[in-house]
């Protein structure tokens, strides 16, 4: 089992709506996956057509059993018109209460000792994480194998990836202690790209010059993720021919790779 988070201090880049493609695809190829909703908002939760629940604040503080935390996707809710699903996506609901979970806990390693109860039954565990950081946050750290960073291409966009950087690294140190090995860095995917603009051009290089090849080809912003949204589809099942469409499986393709070459 691979857990992977998605992070930036910075609402409103996109972190919601990758990870529930990827959630989504990933289990389109086969694999058993869990999409965990770390955000007191319950975007991720939302999206995927469910009730906003305390399930990780359930989980995490009332020590109630996963089988009565999670919920089941259907393969109808995000299946590509006329394709089989070949694996399963569950997801662990959030509400306002998620909030209170970083007063409740102490244990940096809460998130990891529950989570590693999935191993033999989960392929992929997914955290679409709030943009406040919190305690709950270095317990996710202490969990993951693997970060993604969403961004726009703009400045209070990279100044939230900035932020997070830094207290990635201050949670390696905190792992090293433990005997853990380093957080994986993923990727950086600049989203809701315009194309035409000199301002998100310009520091897309930027992004490029300082970090290489961590960041993946930019996401176009398109109408179609809008209007996916608003019926609680993914976009790759809702137009399964448009562009966006394939761009959210060229995102779900370099996340495979990714995952695949982490220890």
């Amino acid at each position: 089992m691979k857990i992977i988070t998605l992070l930036n201090e910075k609402g409103g880049v996109g972190k919601t709506t990758l990870a529930t493609h990827i959630a989504c695809g990933l289990a389109v190829r086969g694999m058993r996956v869990l999409l965990v909703d770390a955000d007191p908002q319950g975007h991720a939760t939302v999206a995927l057509g469910l009730q906003k629940e305390p399930g990780l604040y359930d989980l995490l503080v009332r020590d109630a059993p996963f089988k009565s935390v999670l919920r089941f996707i259907p393969p109808k809710a995000y299946q590509i018109p006329g394709q089989a699903v070949n694996g399963q996506l569950f997801v662990l609901p959030s509400n306002v209460e998620t909030r209170n979970i970083a007063n409740s806990i102490s244990d940096s390693f809460a998130v990891s000792e529950r989570f590693h109860e999935l191993e033999s039954t989960i392929d992929l565990v997914i955290f679409d994480t709030s943009p406040t950081p919190s305690l709950l946050h270095g317990s996710i750290y202490i969990a993951t194998d693997g970060v993604i960073y969403p961004t726009t291409c703009e400045y209070l966009s990279f100044d939230g990836l900035v932020e997070s950087i830094k207290h990635r690294a201050a949670a390696d140190t905190h792992r090293s202690q433990w005997g853990l090995s380093s957080i994986s860095v993923l990727g950086i995917v600049p989203t809701m790209y315009r194309t035409k603009t000199l301002e998100h051009s310009e520091n897309l290089k930027q992004l490029q010059g300082q970090f290489g090849a961590l960041v993946w080809e930019a996401i176009p912003q398109r109408t179609i993720w809008a209007e996916a949204a608003a019926i609680r589809r993914p976009g790759f099942s809702f137009a399964p021919e448009s562009q966006a469409a394939k761009d959210a499986w060229g995102l779900v393709n370099r996340v495979q790779e990714a995952i695949a070459s982490v220890g």
